[in-house]
Formats: C-alpha cells, structure tokens, sequence
C-alpha cells in the first residue's frame, strides 16, 4: 500500500523543481502529491496574505484528493506553514518531514529574534537580483560561497523578491502558542545542512524540546541552497522511508 504524500516547497523554487529527485526515487512507494504555495497562486501575493491563507489553502487540497490524515513534507517556508497546519490540525498528520524551516512559529526567543533581525537588515531596501543574493548569503555558515546562476533567471524568478517579502512578514505575524506541538502525537523529522547558518541549530534544539516524538538528523557538505538532488539523496530517502514506516506503527498509552 502507498503513502499518502503531501509536499510543500520553499519561497524560491517551484514545488515539481524541489521535488523532483524526491519523486523519482520515491517512484510509486508514494502517493506524491506537490503544491505550491498560495503566495505564488497568481503574479502579485493576494491582498492581505497571511500563514492562515496557507494553512486553510493546504486543508483544501487534502480535501480535494479525500485525505483526511496523510504525511506532510516541508522545505523553508513550506517548513513553517507545515509546522502552523500541524499545531491546527494536529489529527490530519501521519507524520511529519521537515528540511530547514524558514523558522518556527510562536514567539521567538532571544537567539531566535538576533537571527531573525540580522536577515531583515540584510534585506532592507532590496529588491530583484541584489535581494535574492543577500537573502541566500546571509543564511549560509561565513565562507561558505553560493556560485552564481548560469543564464538568465527562469520567468518564475521575477516574482519571488516579493513573494518572499510577503512571506517574511506573513511569519512575523502568525499569531501561534508552541505549546500546541505537544498534541502532535505523530512521528517527526528534522534535517538541515551543516554548512546553513547557525539559526538551523537554534531551531532544531527549541523544536526538539517541543515536539514529543522528533528525530533530528545533521546532513554534511550541505547548505539550504544546493541542487535538489544534494538534498534528498539516498541516504535522505531511506531517512523519509523510515520515518514512514514509524507513522505505521499503532502507538500504546
């Protein structure tokens, strides 16, 4: 019997780019479901974008392939629309998959905010090509050196300065207890890359303090921003694969 799969990419790249390696590899052990997010349904962000248009977006499409609990995926901003579905909706889950959330819905704490602030003003009175450099620059551990695109950007680049710009703003805005993630009873998984910022350890140690049943797992030679197929290799896969079959297993009080 296959999984039922849902997955939501980042602020950058089109989910069928981002998962593409995954699928494959995947290929019908899964139900594979992308979609992409709602801040990208049309050119412009739709007026009044928030984290809740997201969450309701993502219960819609479930509904509309008849799944009522299935297993999430999240990248970067995907990350933290799925960790905000799985406080909502902590009973559609079967388990949950995250690589480097953008960042952890609630408050943040004081190491949280520094980080945070420092890619703001970063960002402060960018836009196009000089935004999307600053924004992968600052997220990536010092040295650590992003080659510029070859060719020209692809069409779906022109709206991502602003898409991620909503995005951004969208996340310090979503109103969230963290308290909820102690009700998400479903088997998690956290990876991020050693060579990304030192925020993705930050992270990892507060979601690891929330979450009841989390395994989290530090991939080297990697960073946020490397070709999908350096991110879901084979030793990822079987990492997802496990995580899976974890979620199949009737839990005992």
């Amino acid at each position: 019997m296959t999984v039922p799969v849902i997955a939501l990419p980042g602020g950058v790249m089109p989910a069928a780019m981002r998962y593409a390696p995954l699928a494959s590899a995947l290929g019908d052990e899964a139900q594979f479901h992308i979609k992409d997010l709602e801040v990208y349904a049309e050119q412009e962000p739709p007026a009044g974008y928030s984290i809740d248009l997201e969450i309701e977006g993502l219960a819609r499409f479930a509904n509309s392939l008849r799944l009522d609990r299935f297993h999430l995926l999240g990248y970067s901003g995907g990350g933290f629309v799925s960790l905000a579905f799985a406080g909502a909706h902590p009973d559609r889950l079967l388990s949950l998959a995250l690589f480097e959330p953008a960042s952890v819905p609630g408050d943040l704490c004081a190491e949280e905010a520094r980080h945070n602030a420092q890619l703001r003003t970063a960002l402060a009175g960018l836009d196009g090509p000089e935004f999307m450099r600053a924004f992968m620059s600052v997220q990536v551990r010092p040295g650590v050196e992003i080659p510029p695109p070859s060719g020209p950007p692809p069409p779906w680049m022109r709206n991502r300065p602003a898409g991620i710009a909503a995005m951004m703003a969208a996340l310090g805005e979503h109103r969230f207890d963290r308290a909820r993630f102690r009700e998400c009873r479903f088997p998690v998984f956290l990876g991020y890359g050693d060579l990304t910022g030192a925020q993705e350890e930050v992270m990892a140690a507060i979601l690891g303090r929330l979450l009841p049943d989390v395994h989290i797992r530090r991939f080297s030679g990697i960073h946020h921003f490397v070709p999908p197929e350096q991110i879901y290799t084979t030793d990822h896969v079987h990492a997802l694969r496990n995580l899976w079959a974890r979620a199949a297993v009737p839990v005992t009080a």
